[in-house]
């Protein structure tokens, strides 16, 4: 069984996000980015089943501007079988409907058993993707995942999940769709060794006409903005002096 992995490209988790002057997006010029961390846990997780014997292959798939490579090069440093990369330019927006559409297509060529995402990317937060291409293709969903257990034999996954009231637990028959959570796993480091072989190796490239996927949307961003500053805080000399702000200045009790 063939496992496919959707991985996003994003500005670095530790970086300070700034907003362009122009404010139509944040700024992605001269700033580290790397692979979305809800993807390094969907890579990961593919790895482990493969691993397992329970999948024969990882493919990797990233769409988006050239340095999207940069992000493929790292999955197959860390163990991705085979890498695809859909080209887009830097100026087409994309959002989840367009990019669900793109991934039923490499699906629909590719006939993976299961396919994986991170639940959200930290860019956007969008959470969508996963949920609409499994709509596109009419295939199961398990979304947020915390656990995940492959049957080979009866060709089924179960998908323990977090919801409000503790734990939920779903079988689903394969193929199937599948988005993690943050503790489903801890993603491996790629090794210095590794890191070099990936950069020999080929990255299948795909352009958006070959899709023949429409990426226009409904959607518009207007204005992209920071929030505004907190006030600083100030350190109390007493419990009466603290109840008095909340009763006057806060008007909480």
């Amino acid at each position: 069984m063939k496992i496919m992995v959707a991985i996003k490209r994003v500005v670095d988790y530790a970086v300070k996000v700034r907003v362009k002057a122009d404010k139509t997006g944040v700024e992605t010029n001269n700033v580290k980015m790397s692979m979305n961390p809800f993807c390094e846990i969907a890579l990961e997780e593919a790895l482990r089943i493969r691993e397992s014997g329970a999948a024969s292959e990882v493919v990797a798939v990233s769409i988006g501007p050239q340095q999207c490579t940069d992000t493929l090069r790292t999955a197959l440093a860390m163990g991705a079988d085979r890498a695809v990369h859909v080209s887009v330019d830097g100026g087409v927006p994309l959002y989840p409907l367009s990019v669900a559409k793109m991934l039923r297509v490499l699906v629909e060529e590719e006939k993976p058993g299961l396919l994986i995402l991170g639940k959200q990317a930290i860019d956007d937060d969008c959470n969508q993707t996963g949920q609409m291409v499994a709509g596109l293709l009419r295939w199961p969903q398990g979304t947020f995942a915390s656990k995940v257990v492959l049957d080979k034999e009866k060709q089924t996954v179960t998908v323990e999940r977090e919801v409000d009231g503790g734990l939920e637990t779903l079988c689903l028959d394969l193929p199937a769709v599948i988005t993690t959570d943050l503790r489903l796993n801890q993603p491996r480091y790629a090794t210095l060794p590794n890191i070099m072989k990936a950069k020999s190796k080929q990255i299948k490239k795909i352009t958006l006409g070959e899709l023949k996927v429409e990426t226009e949307s409904g959607i518009e961003v207007v204005q992209v903005s920071e929030p505004p500053r907190r006030k600083a805080g100030v350190i109390l000399s007493s419990v009466d002096e603290l109840l008095d702000k909340l009763r006057k200045e806060a008007h909480v009790i």
